[in-house]
């Protein structure tokens, strides 16, 4: 029988031969830890930074962050970070690489609140900046522009987000809860 030769499907490009990339530093197919990186050409994004609390197995854990390494070594590349939500799986691993990374961070009211509070109590030294956009708001952060979209979450304030690219738009809808009696 002969094999066949499995091949990568070329990654769409944009205009500039930019080619867009998603890499998931956590969150896929587990609760917790969610940080995703959109990159285009010279440009980066990351979405959430969360963490994931431990399993019973994982005697003497806290919690568990994110391998946020490929951050580290291309922070100067990073144009910011956005948050969906405030919960601590989407924002609890702040404190351990944003100031690493020393980048702008974008959410809604709440979470940014909710992120502040984080920041005063584990690195009162470290003051992160915030920037506040609503649902329907758009901002721009390199060949990315961004526009939040009211999601019915758990939490108030939740976002989704339609990404333009110059290859084309990418929606993260993140986390989201139908409730047909809210």
């Amino acid at each position: 029988m002969a094999s066949k030769a499995i091949r990568r499907r070329p990654g769409k490009k944009g205009p500039a031969g930019d080619e867009l990339r998603f890499i998931p530093l956590g969150g896929l197919g587990q609760i917790g830890k969610n940080m995703f990186v959109i990159e285009c050409g010279e440009d980066i994004i990351v979405v959430d930074c969360g963490l994931m609390f431990p399993d019973e197995e994982m005697l003497g854990i806290d919690f568990v962050i994110p391998d946020a390494s490929y951050l580290f070594e291309n922070r100067e590349r990073i144009r910011g970070l956005i948050l969906t939500h405030g919960h601590e799986d989407h924002i609890g691993s702040l404190p351990f690489i944003l100031p690493r990374i020393d980048v702008p961070i974008y959410g809604t009211k709440l979470t940014l609140a909710m992120v502040e509070a984080k920041f005063r109590d584990s690195c009162p030294d470290y003051r992160p900046e915030v920037n506040e956009y609503k649902a329907g708001e758009s901002f721009s952060l390199g060949c990315f522009k961004v526009t939040f979209m009211s999601v019915c979450h758990s939490i108030p304030d939740g976002v989704g987000l339609a990404i333009e690219t110059p290859v084309g738009i990418v929606v993260h809808t993140g986390d989201f809860k139908l409730d047909p009696t809210p």
